[in-house]
């Protein structure tokens, strides 16, 4: 598979103002959010695990929200007409949408690896920051986590990382994208509308920062998992090849964050994409290399299970959910 995404600027300030949301997640936004919720909280954990090749993989999801009109955060350079018309030309409606969270295990049988980490006890009264839930229904503890890798450092993505003021993965190493971890360390974001998210970085991230091991484009996470750069969502935001016995699976992370706003319109631009015109050659780069070589994959933003494949379709790709391909 190709590993050469083109880079491209990351600082453009338009994109900047935009990220406050998704790196921490405000106490009173959990609280408003939770009436709208009840029915959403009280669902019980759910999983979904499957084998590839000779990998276990499974995923969790850490929680579900309802998150208001879906023109705020996806065809933000388009008419909400023209938003409402395709979220209803796929029978969804035009008034709000469903925000789902899926951090994934690998396990391959020498490694037990997790990919993102939700978004932990900051978001448990809107009943998200469920994935330690997920891992006692599927029968592992923290301690048997071994390396957890980040594709990318907002909020719902590392929230997971501690539990109170400790590690939740207290035997684990960990593993990311140094451009992404460059970027949110650096004092250079104070001032900025990325501070809030530099702030969480410190308080989540840099205290690991001797256990974690940075990779580039192309670099291995353990036999058979690989990183690929992906930028434009972040700006070291990344992608991993899972393969075993021949059997590939892409995890997509958050190249695309609704399987309709996002794949049937790559090119539409998504209120929390950092540089958004680098966001869109991204989706459009990793999906037509999905839709190419027929690859399964997992984004963490997929309807859930989040395992499905990508087709061409007009303008873009459709999302196919996974069925029983990976049960026989």
């Amino acid at each position: 598979m190709a590993t050469d995404i083109t880079r491209r600027s990351l600082l453009q300030a338009a994109g900047i103002g935009t990220l406050a949301a998704p790196f921490i997640l405000n106490s009173s936004v959990v609280l408003a959010a939770a009436e709208t919720e009840a029915n959403m909280t009280t669902s019980p954990v759910e999983t979904r695990s499957f084998k590839l090749g000779a990998f276990r993989v499974a995923v969790i999801r850490d929680g579900m929200r309802a998150s208001g009109a879906p023109n705020e955060t996806f065809g933000t350079n388009q008419s909400p007409e023209a938003v409402a018309a395709l979220l209803t030309e796929n029978f969804l409606p035009a008034d709000n949408f469903v925000n789902s969270f899926a951090p994934t295990l690998v396990d391959t049988g020498s490694e037990v690896v997790l990919f993102d980490t939700g978004l932990g006890e900051g978001g448990r009264e809107a009943g998200l920051g469920r994935l330690a839930e997920g891992l006692k229904a599927l029968g592992y503890t923290p301690e048997q986590i071994s390396v957890v890798v980040l594709t990318h450092m907002h909020g719902d993505h590392i929230g997971g990382l501690t539990e109170g003021d400790a590690p939740a993965f207290p035997n684990a190493r960990y593993v990311t994208g140094r451009t992404e971890y460059d970027f949110w360390v650096s004092p250079d974001r104070v001032g900025t509308g990325a501070e809030q998210g530099h702030k969480g970085v410190l308080a989540k991230v840099k205290p690991l920062a001797e256990k974690i091991t940075f990779i580039e484009d192309g670099g291995e996470v353990v036999p058979g998992v690989t990183g690929i750069d992906a930028f434009g969502h972040s700006p070291g935001h990344m992608i991993f090849r899972i393969e075993s016995d021949g059997k590939p699976l892409i995890l997509t992370a958050d190249t695309a964050n609704h399987y309709v706003l996002s794949l049937q319109r790559p090119d539409w631009e998504v209120r929390f994409d950092m540089d958004k015109a680098a966001a869109a050659a991204t989706r459009k780069k990793v999906f037509d290399m999905v839709a190419t070589d027929r690859l399964a994959f997992v984004g963490y933003h997929m309807p859930f299970p989040a395992v499905g494949f990508a087709e061409r379709a007009a303008e873009g790709y459709r999302f196919v959910p996974a069925s029983y391909q990976f049960d026989l």
